[in-house]
């Protein structure tokens, strides 16, 4: 009798605690999301790494697996999508090596329902649902016009130094910058009095920044929208001892600016910043996993910190302005690219 009021009880006890784990919720499905970049060992990628990690962390239940192949070819990335297919990742945010090689193998990843973005470097519409690019045109000529009012105080003559007169970008920038001069009335003291050409050779672009100095006497700035160009007149401007006298700014990598942001030759500049690159492709890829976007036009993604990232024609997004480093940003961007 003993014995079955003991089993009774045990009995109870198990199915008691048995209704109780029913009732429990149940743990929180972890998204993995694979950032596949370009190749590793790049400091530009290892930061989005970095940011894609923070933006992680923030959603929370969330695992950043980075990946990239040894050397940039769109065969590596072949290899490795194939591979996160086989590990059942939820989502995938790339940085492409040929925006068309990579349809097929991407194609494939969403048919098993993977959502796949890509960013910096777009893979064609038909492999993926967004593509985040850094920045737009409109977006970078007015903000070179901005930096380099800024450094001159609203006035005084200034000059473009370019890559190529080919360049599409740089020609649709400049554009802008020229469009943006002329219309906006805070600029109204500042003359453009030239636009020449460096070829992105460096020895090339030097010439013609020492070019200006001689042809414009009463030059105050330099806009370089280009990452040889900006350091090529970084070294003139250093070289004929012109420091503070022509104020300096474009696009350019924090690692071959450094010097010339320590020693006054230049202020200001911008580039994309990898960390928010990766922050934000995260978020997007997120939202594509939750549901909370589809990559259609109209679509609005919250990416936290990056504010509201909108998506437009074919899935396309835009970060932002580009970021601008400055003596208290330079240290630690020039370690990473």
């Amino acid at each position: 009798m003993k014995k079955a009021t003991r089993f009774l009880s045990l009995f109870a006890a198990v199915a008691v605690a048995v209704a109780l784990g029913a009732c429990a919720p149940a743990a929180p499905k972890v998204s993995k999301i694979a950032i596949v970049v370009k190749s590793l060992g790049n400091g530009f990628f290892d930061a989005v790494r970095d940011g894609g990690q923070e933006a992680a962390k923030e959603l929370g239940n969330t695992e950043i697996i980075y990946q990239g192949p040894s050397t940039p070819t769109a065969e590596g990335q072949i290899e490795i999508i194939d591979s996160l297919i086989a590990q059942k990742v939820q989502g995938i945010a790339i940085s492409a090596n040929d925006r068309d090689a990579l349809i097929p193998i991407t194609k494939k990843a969403m048919s098993k329902g993977i959502k796949v973005m890509s960013f910096d470097s777009g893979i064609s519409k038909d492999g993926r649902m967004v593509d985040l690019v850094p920045s737009v045109t409109g977006l970078i000529g007015k903000q070179q016009v901005e930096l380099v009012s800024g450094l001159i105080g609203g006035e005084g003559e200034i000059a473009i130094l370019s890559a190529t007169s080919q360049a599409t970008n740089q020609n649709a920038w400049i554009e802008v910058m020229k469009a943006e001069l002329a219309s906006n009335p805070k600029y109204a003291k500042i003359k453009l009095v030239a636009t020449v050409y460096g070829d992105d050779l460096a020895d090339k672009s030097y010439r013609e920044a020492v070019g200006l100095f001689e042809a414009h006497p009463k030059l105050k700035g330099i806009i370089a929208p280009t990452t040889v160009g900006i350091a090529a007149a970084g070294k003139a401007i250093t070289d004929k001892k012109l420091i503070g006298k022509v104020k300096l700014t474009g696009l350019g990598l924090p690692s071959e600016m450094k010097f010339y942001v320590d020693n006054g030759a230049c202020e200001k500049f911008a580039l994309w910043n990898p960390i928010d690159l990766g922050y934000t492709s995260v978020m997007i890829t997120n939202a594509l996993i939750k549901k909370q976007a589809t990559g259609k036009d109209g679509d609005v993604v919250k990416a936290g910190r990056m504010g509201d990232i909108k998506i437009g024609a074919d899935g396309g997004a835009v970060m932002g302005v580009p970021f601008v480093f400055d003596k208290t940003t330079i240290e630690k961007f020039s370690k990473m690219f």
